[in-house]
């Protein structure tokens, strides 16, 4: 049995039983290392290479988290929260509570898609607006497994589908350029169309989960206090307004220049501080309190990539691949399927669809062309197969983002309420739509 699906099996099990992440992945790392061959020096050796890996991406999330932290403390979230309480509550009044449910839902897949391609903090918006709103969500018995399959869709179909900010990041500097580099002809070809079927399966799969499989009220726990709480009006003055705007624009900015999410952040904080809205006597600590807000998602993303460098050091991806060549015998339905579902199972193990495309972009593009699929039906194919899995992935940012939120109360559970929702509703969508968009591009 390949080492690859041994460590992600491993994984899995482990942290459906409730294992610590980052330990799932450790212990997962280790069977695949030591399956694929490897001696336990040499296993450990691999593991810790890989770290340093995931090193920038950890410093980016702590910093992005510090920068979150800091526009906390100005009052914009929290006025931003009670502004959607008060409309809620208005249509909560008049007894239209499908309409409150819609409206609470578009104003929180808003939200996931401006983190993504506008204001670009990621997953570290969601402790800080989410949990304000827990209050109305437990008043109206809204699912919350509804919650974070919407926040989930906002944090990976837009990265997918629009190339500014994280899109810009995945469609351009790590798709198309790993495409590039391993012979295929891109000229001509827009990323975005290649992803366009994929991602109008995940939004069939978001309507699922809105309408279909979660509609039923749910009952939590509510604190009476928080209730109260989050029916207080909050007013931010002109002066934080103005020069939190100017914070998030000059980050923007700035990422957009420079392609680094850490300089984007740094700037914002620096401009706060500056500008006296974040005193300079409590910088320090606020920062302090984002860093680790974001420190766990951090360590995650650090532990996938040692686990990632654990697998290619085993050097059983690419047998792998080739079993499958084998298996499928030049008959490309089964070709994409096969390819899709090995993109499923790496990423579901690394746990970022960024950590994967370089991996199976070396082996899909010659497998595709010689196979005679186009080149935007390979695009399809190493895309759709790098997002396979970061819905549903316990060590994924887009699951661990909103159970980050969800559970500031304790009463929305990793696994069952995010792993699970997420991986039927979008990985089997993304299976579905990108062997269609495989077959027909």
């Amino acid at each position: 049995m390949s080492s690859v699906i041994v460590a992600v099996v491993i994984m899995l099990t482990l942290s459906f039983m409730r294992i610590n992440v980052i330990l799932s992945l450790f212990l997962g790392a280790l069977a695949g290392g030591l399956t694929g061959g490897l001696s336990l020096e040499r296993t450990l050796s691999a593991f810790s290479d890989g770290l340093g890996g995931g090193a920038s991406i950890a410093l980016s999330y702590a910093l992005l988290g510090a920068f979150a932290m800091a526009i906390s403390r100005t009052g914009m979230p929290e006025a931003l929260a009670s502004v959607i309480i008060q409309k809620m509550d208005r249509h909560v009044e008049k007894g239209n509570p499908q309409l409150v449910k819609i409206s609470l839902l578009g104003s929180v897949i808003l939200m996931a898609i401006t983190s993504q391609n506008l204001i670009p903090v990621h997953i570290a918006f969601i402790p800080i607006l989410i949990p304000p709103l827990l209050a109305t969500f437990n008043y109206i018995h809204l699912d919350r497994r509804q919650v974070a399959c919407v926040l989930t869709f906002g944090l990976i179909a837009t990265y997918m589908l629009f190339p500014v900010g994280f899109g810009n990041i995945y469609l351009n500097e790590t798709l198309a350029a790993n495409l590039s580099t391993n012979g295929l002809s891109i000229s001509g070809l827009t990323m975005s169309d290649a992803m366009l079927i994929p991602v109008f399966g995940m939004f069939l799969g978001m309507l699922t989960a809105i309408f279909i499989t979660y509609r039923k009220p749910r009952t939590y726990h509510t604190d009476q206090r928080e209730v109260a709480d989050a029916n207080q009006s909050t007013q931010i003055s002109r002066k934080n307004a103005l020069f939190t705007g100017l914070a998030i624009a000059l980050a923007l900015a700035a990422q957009l220049k420079t392609d680094s999410m850490s300089l984007g952040a740094l700037i914002g904080c620096m401009t706060l501080v500056i500008s006296g809205v974040i005193r300079w006597r409590s910088a320090d600590d606020i920062f302090i309190q984002g860093m680790k807000m974001m420190a766990f998602a951090g360590f995650v993303m650090i532990t996938a990539s040692g686990f990632s460098e654990t697998l290619r050091a085993t050097d059983t991806i690419p047998q792998l691949v080739s079993t499958i060549g084998e298996i499928i015998q030049g008959n490309k339905g089964l070709a994409a399927f096969m390819m899709l579902l090995i993109g499923l199972l790496i990423t579901m193990g690394i746990g970022s669809s960024f950590s994967t495309v370089p991996i199976i972009a070396t082996l899909y593009v010659p497998l595709g062309i010689s196979l005679g699929f186009s080149p935007l039906a390979i695009a399809s194919l190493v895309g759709t197969s790098g997002a396979l899995g970061d819905a549903g992935s316990p060590a994924s940012d887009s699951t661990i983002g909103p159970t980050a939120g969800l559970n500031a109360d304790r009463q929305h559970d990793h696994i069952k309420d995010s792993v699970i929702p997420t991986f039927l509703h979008y990985n089997l969508p993304l299976m579905l739509f990108g062997w269609i968009a495989a077959m027909i591009l």
